[in-house]
């Protein structure tokens, strides 16, 4: 892997901080998000942490990360919780659209070795489905899915995703800009 620049360098070394804490504290708990995506070959994020886990975990997850010296937060969305190591973001994940997470997610992940750390990482099919169904009509962003699936595609289960996300209007708009722009054929 090519050497990080500064703020992603930030964002491994806090992940790897949060990963240990939570291992330490025996919460089960998959990379997810943008940098399960970067650790199987696809483009940095400048964005955040991302961790899934179960929701009866999240809680002991928000205060391990506490006890560790993170800020915590409750945001308003029901879905997440957060913890801060300094401005780096960690978002803990237990519902996300999609349904929350279970034993199921948890057994497609795969256990790689994610910048010298062995990390379960999200499946891709997992990351896609989420990410597109949050799309919405406030936030109709598909730059980072069109990336994902530009440096990913040969990876990605698509007839799983099609299936999961097929009641999405911005998900059947999203396969549409994949075939037209031949990223990704029907």
């Amino acid at each position: 892997m090519p050497e990080p620049d500064v703020e992603f360098q930030e964002l491994i070394d806090t992940m790897k901080r949060a990963a240990a804490v939570l291992r330490d504290k025996g919460v089960p708990f998959a990379l997810g998000g943008g940098l399960a995506c970067w650790a199987r070959g696809g483009p940095q994020t400048e964005h955040d942490v991302d961790f899934v886990l179960k929701p009866e975990d999240a809680e002991r997850a928000q205060q391990a990360l506490g006890e560790a010296g993170f800020r915590t937060e409750t945001p308003p969305e029901p879905w997440l919780l957060k913890a801060f190591e300094g401005d780096v973001l960690v978002d803990l994940i237990f519902d996300p659209q999609g349904g929350p997470v279970d034993d199921a997610m948890f057994e497609r992940a795969d256990e790689l070795e994610v910048y010298a750390t062995r990390l379960e990482v999200s499946a891709l099919e997992d990351v896609l489905t989420q990410k597109l169904l949050a799309l919405s009509e406030q936030q109709p962003d598909y730059a980072s899915v069109l990336e994902i699936a530009r440096a990913l595609r040969e990876q990605v289960d698509w007839d799983q995703v099609r299936e999961r996300t097929e009641e999405s209007p911005f998900a059947k708009g999203y396969f549409t800009l994949l075939d037209e722009l031949e990223i990704v054929r029907r």
